[in-house]
């Protein structure tokens, strides 16, 4: 969707590390990218968004339904499952909520706004046969600008915070998008964390009709690799 340390548990920290970023605000961005714009959907608008992806040793998807139910807010809902393999046995399943306002809007120039983000997430570590729960909480600033050439830059800075963790951790994005023709973008980015290096990752974005798009990317940061394919669709 994408990867922050939002929980730090002997075993389950690096799969963790992983579901804390798809319950904070970058599983709420449009695929593929991480890092969130600075835009919503028109009043009374739709979308349901898909995603698979791997990171490492893990495999996941997630679903997602947004909607706009008055000017300059968008209301979503995601749900994911995920699966650890490499000498471990976690599942993890989750479910988060994200509120996006953005009351200052421009086809061309500086759009801003900002998100919430609550994530709540099932581990069940089968080896141990053991059953846990989190909760995770993100704030995001958002700011887009806009160029007349159908370029676009995406800045992020936020926080994130686990139920019960007394620390709260700084998130970072910085995206730009590049229509490379009419119905295809280049995506670049950057993103990443307190305590951590920069993740970094490529992608394409493919419109095939109004309102429908599929997308793919590749990254890699913090030792590892990782990528996602998915789709959305917007009525």
């Amino acid at each position: 969707m994408n990867s922050q340390q939002l929980v730090r548990k002997a075993g389950i920290g690096r799969l963790a590390f992983i579901i804390g970023m798809m319950l904070s605000s970058h599983a709420f961005a449009e695929a593929p990218m991480n890092t969130d714009d600075a835009g919503t959907l028109d009043k009374g608008g739709m979308k349901i968004e898909g995603t698979w992806r791997r990171d490492d040793m893990t495999r996941g998807g997630e679903a997602l339904f947004g909607f706009s139910p008055i000017k300059n807010l968008e209301l979503e809902v995601v749900g994911s499952l995920d699966k650890e393999t490499g000498g471990v046995d976690n599942r993890l399943r989750g479910y988060g909520l994200g509120a996006k306002w953005v009351p200052y809007q421009n086809e061309t120039g500086w759009s801003l706004g900002a998100r919430f983000d609550y994530g709540h997430t099932h581990i069940r570590d089968k080896i141990a046969d053991s059953l846990s729960t989190e909760e995770a909480y993100a704030v995001t600033g958002l700011a887009s600008y806009r160029l007349t050439n159908g370029q676009v830059l995406h800045l992020n800075l936020g926080a994130n915070k686990v139920d019960g963790d007394s620390e709260t951790i700084g998130t970072w994005g910085v995206g730009y998008e590049i229509p490379l023709l009419s119905n295809l973008q280049l995506t670049l980015e950057t993103f990443g964390e307190e305590h951590a290096g920069p993740d970094k990752a490529i992608g394409l974005r493919y419109k095939i009709k109004n309102g429908l798009k599929v997308s793919g990317a590749i990254g890699h940061g913090n030792d590892r690799n990782f990528g996602q394919l998915g789709f959305a669709w917007e009525f």
